[in-house]
């Protein structure tokens, strides 16, 4: 465990069940992990699937931890609960309860097998970048700013559903 915390940011998205409500749940466990504190939480937004296109439309949002786990390790505790919430993986990019994902450990860089920060595929989802540049405009995504980023996705299905959804943690 590290002993000064890093700024972690995490992706949440949910298409099954009470959506808001999982979301909500899985930014509670989060902050229950030892070793992290949830330090900010995005909008609520309604967007269009991706990849898969048979399923329902999803909520997203993104959040800000101060986190002193090693990046392996906050891996396996998003993993955890996903599996915890019933995240069942059977179609890539289909349907699920709960889907957490590390953006970005601090200014680290990772290529590892089950981890690559910052995460691959960032520029190409707006579900992704709207939430992460509402929480910080000043990222930097492949030497650009994210709000630049952004624009490039203009063409993506995304819609603010909620401010200030989360409520205190």
């Amino acid at each position: 465990m590290r002993t000064e915390p890093v700024q972690v940011y995490i992706s949440l998205g949910s298409n099954l069940g009470h959506r808001e409500e999982n979301l909500k749940e899985g930014i509670r466990r989060l902050n229950k992990v030892p070793g992290t504190s949830v330090t900010r939480v995005s909008s609520l937004y309604s967007t269009g699937p991706i990849g898969y296109l048979e399923q329902a439309d999803f909520l997203n949002a993104a959040a800000e931890l101060a986190c002193r786990l090693e990046p392996l390790e906050i891996l396996r505790q998003v993993q955890l609960i996903e599996n915890e919430m019933g995240r069942v993986r059977t179609i890539r990019w289909g349907p699920r309860v709960i889907d957490l994902d590390i953006l970005f450990y601090g200014n680290e860089t990772f290529a590892l097998p089950e981890l690559q920060i910052p995460h691959p595929r960032i520029a190409e989802r707006a579900f992704v970048m709207v939430p992460l540049a509402e929480l910080n405009p000043d990222l930097q995504i492949q030497g650009v700013a994210i709000v630049k980023k952004v624009q490039e996705t203009a063409n993506q299905k995304i819609c603010l559903s909620k401010r200030n959804w989360f409520g205190t943690l």
